[in-house]
């Protein structure tokens, strides 16, 4: 099972981040193959969001939402159940720090 990991901050963390912590964990994942690619994002007030209305496009810069949760990055993650997924995730250094949002892929043509 293929899963999308965001990685979200947190405005009460329980532990300071080290982002030496990072590699610890991405290392063996990668080595292992169930870490299929991950990034770091570019900060949320550099954000584009575009709609369609009226037959026109329509971009607003920065965050849409008033929000003190940003997604700061992502990871794919390639595991055999959810059960697997949350082991994994649960060891991210932002487990501590944030928190960590898993959503399995769906099927194409599947709709929620």
């Amino acid at each position: 099972m293929k899963f999308m990991m965001f990685v979200v901050n947190d405005a009460q963390p329980d532990q300071p981040a080290d982002e030496s912590d990072v590699d610890l964990w991405v290392d063996p994942l990668d080595a292992g193959g169930k870490r299929v690619i991950g990034e770091i994002l570019a900060p949320a007030s550099e954000s584009t969001v575009v709609r369609v209305r009226g037959g026109k496009v329509l971009t607003t810069h920065g965050p849409f939402a008033e929000t003190s949760e940003v997604i700061l990055g992502f990871d794919i993650l390639e595991v055999a159940d959810l059960d697997e997924a949350i082991e994994i995730a649960s060891r991210h250094p932002m487990a501590r720090n944030g928190q960590l949002e898993l959503r399995a892929f769906a099927p194409w043509g599947e709709r929620a």
